[in-house]
């Protein structure tokens, strides 16, 4: 059984974000690996070691840079890498990218499909859905245990009021939720090996795929900065100050 796990360059989880002139800085910012995105990498590679699965394939869709993302997973150990390229600024959204990954998965055939649940500079938590809908798969999100038991796979997942666990056929589409795993880091002689594996290059035109995107984004704002408190005499001075300048009442 083969594997597909998408991955996504984002701007590092430690880093402060800035705006600037309303766009996110990215400039001179460092990037890794989407969080989530590692989680599936680190589960995929598991399922490898435990012999469920045969071979675990990458892909990521963004600019020349992605390559490292990439490069990265290969170095956690997955086996081959896709890379569609797209401009430096060239912003792909969560259908594009769903498209895309469709046509790369009716070539490559995966039974599999491990995805991070979202993205965090966009946090749109829907390409695992919409690809899933594309491919008529079924789909469990949110997974924080996977089970697979030949062709029927068992998650558990993360829902408002506690966990729930489902059962599926493969093919199917999973997405992982931040308890799945602990991704383990790349070792020195597992990123030298991963310059050595397959590494296959492909542009939108080769998927016939059109990525340009249906939603602008207009502007990106900080939120306002929070006022100091202020302290208060006596409850009455406290009920008057919510009335007058809280608006509470």
């Amino acid at each position: 059984m083969r594997v597909l796990v998408p991955v996504k360059r984002v701007i590092d989880y430690a880093v402060k974000i800035r705006v600037s002139n309303g766009r996110v800085e990215t400039a001179n910012v460092k990037h890794s690996m989407n969080p989530f995105d590692e989680i599936a990498i680190e589960e995929a590679v598991r399922m490898k070691e435990k012999k469920i699965v045969s071979e675990v394939l990458c892909v990521s869709i963004g600019p020349a840079k992605a390559q490292e993302t990439l490069r990265t997973a290969l170095a956690m150990g997955a086996d081959k890498a896709f890379h569609v390229e797209v401009g430096e600024n060239e912003e792909v959204q969560p259908l594009q990218v769903a498209k895309a990954l469709k046509v790369i998965i009716e070539k490559e055939k995966p039974e599999l499909v491990i995805l991070g649940k979202q993205a965090i500079d966009d946090d749109s938590n829907q390409t695992g859905q919409m690809l899933a809908g594309l491919l008529d798969w079924p789909q469990a999100t949110f997974a924080s245990k996977i089970e697979v038991d030949g062709k029927i796979v068992t998650v558990t997942r993360e829902v408002d009021g506690g966990l729930e666990t489902i059962k599926t056929s493969l093919p199917a589409i999973i997405t992982a939720d931040l308890r799945l795993n602990e991704p383990r880091y790349a070792t020195l002689p597992n990123i030298m090996k991963a310059k050595k594996k397959p590494f296959e290059k492909l542009s939108a035109k080769d998927l016939g795929v059109d990525l340009s995107p249906r939603l602008q984004l207009i502007e990106v704002s900080e939120p306002p900065k929070r006022q100091g408190g202020k302290k208060v005499g006596s409850v009455d001075e406290l009920i008057e100050k919510l009335k007058s300048e809280a608006g509470l009442f």
